[in-house]
């Protein structure tokens, strides 16, 4: 078994016994390991689950493989295209332009984008694009196939400057979209005057030791890559689909971030040492601003999901789905645990596994 119960991983980590005792701790692992065990088998696409309570890493383990070619297994130094939990990223760049006095929450759309002729865009805020409450529809043209799949976020947005409607008054409700996540690529540059990939990494990756994680681009070498993978259900074989197969695999401030596991850990560890934005400002950003009608107990912060289910504690997360990748990273931040689950096939429920898992939680005592 490649359970790896870890007293150092990292060398960042001082990591302490946890309150749980051994045999809480072993049965959870087995709970924990069946359950990712019967979802992903070996020699096809798989996962890395992690799992952080306290300051200890509690369970990490690889299943299956990540390029189908080398038969690479999974493990904790595994990259994967954590899609839309890159979100997260960008959200906290931008607020800390904002505690800078470099920006303002409140700005307009327009402040930022003098060039947009659409005068619907005056009453668009940061705080819109960062909540998902702007009104802007995402009618990004999918015609040109070529296009889809190499855009990036300045091709992908630039329908926005000539919008002629929205799809409803801005903060008035919810729509997941992720061009206006795109906006904030140039708004970030045009902000801090460096480009969008050197202030990542010098104001956010570094800082918060992430020294491998990295942006796509075409052609660029990403350390222990995994493939994402779709089944195909007529030859029984799994196809690569990432980047030239799956639309908008480009973008960067909307999902674009390649890391590990090991390396999330070190931004969990960032957010919680305030290295980078200050508690009252993080806790702003998991703090509800919009309810979401469709998935039940459920808000939007800024960059981040918050589920309040009765029976269990405030919960903040977000998923992450691009090509075959299908990503999932949760807090429960009072009680501070993570978990991460980083799979390159998305053809399981992943929202169903996750709920198991908070039962398994719960089930330990530890929620």
């Amino acid at each position: 078994m490649r359970i790896l119960l870890i007293k150092l991983i990292l060398s960042i980590f001082m990591l302490n016994s946890c309150n749980s005792n051994s045999s809480e701790i072993d049965n959870f692992i087995t709970e924990t390991d069946l359950l990712f065990t019967s979802l992903y088998p070996d020699n096809e696409p798989g996962a890395v689950v992690l799992i952080v309570k306290g300051d200890s890493v509690i369970f990490e383990k690889g299943y299956g493989v990540a390029n189908m070619e080398s038969m690479t297994s999974i493990d904790g130094n595994t990259f994967f295209n954590i899609a839309s939990v890159s979100k997260q990223f960008s959200a906290v760049a931008l607020m800390m332009l904002n505690a800078e006095g470099k920006l303002s929450l409140d700005d307009s759309v327009k402040r930022w984008f003098p060039e947009f002729k659409s005068s619907i865009l005056d009453n668009v805020t940061l705080r819109h694009l960062l909540s998902h409450t702007s009104g802007i529809p995402d009618s990004r043209d999918r015609s040109d196939r070529h296009f889809v799949t190499t855009a990036t976020d300045i091709q992908s947005y630039a329908y926005i400057g000539s919008l002629e409607k929205l799809n409803f008054e801005p903060g008035s409700r919810y729509e997941y979209m992720n061009p206006t996540f795109q906006l904030m690529y140039t708004i970030i540059e045009r902000c801090s005057g460096i480009g969008f990939d050197e202030f990542m990494k010098k104001r956010v990756f570094e800082p918060s030791s992430m020294y491998e994680t990295t942006y796509f681009e075409a052609d660029k070498v990403i350390p222990r890559m995994a493939h994402g993978y779709l089944l195909n259900k007529e030859s029984g074989k799994f196809e690569e689909f990432d980047y030239g197969e799956e639309s908008f695999f480009a973008t960067k401030a909307d999902g674009g971030i390649y890391t590990s596991v090991r390396e999330f850990v070190k931004w969990e560890l960032a957010l919680r040492k305030n290295l980078l934005i200050d508690e009252k400002i993080l806790k702003e950003a998991q703090t509800p601003k919009v309810e979401i009608q469709e998935i039940p107990y459920t808000h939007y912060g800024y960059g981040w999901f918050i589920e309040k289910r009765p029976g269990f504690p405030t919960k903040i997360y977000h998923t992450g789905n691009n090509g075959g990748f299908q990503i999932y990273a949760g807090r429960y931040p009072e009680q501070k645990i993570l978990y991460l689950v980083f799979s390159n096939r998305d053809d399981r429920n992943r929202e169903e596994t996750a709920e198991k898992m908070d039962q398994i939680f719960k089930s330990a005592g530890w929620l």
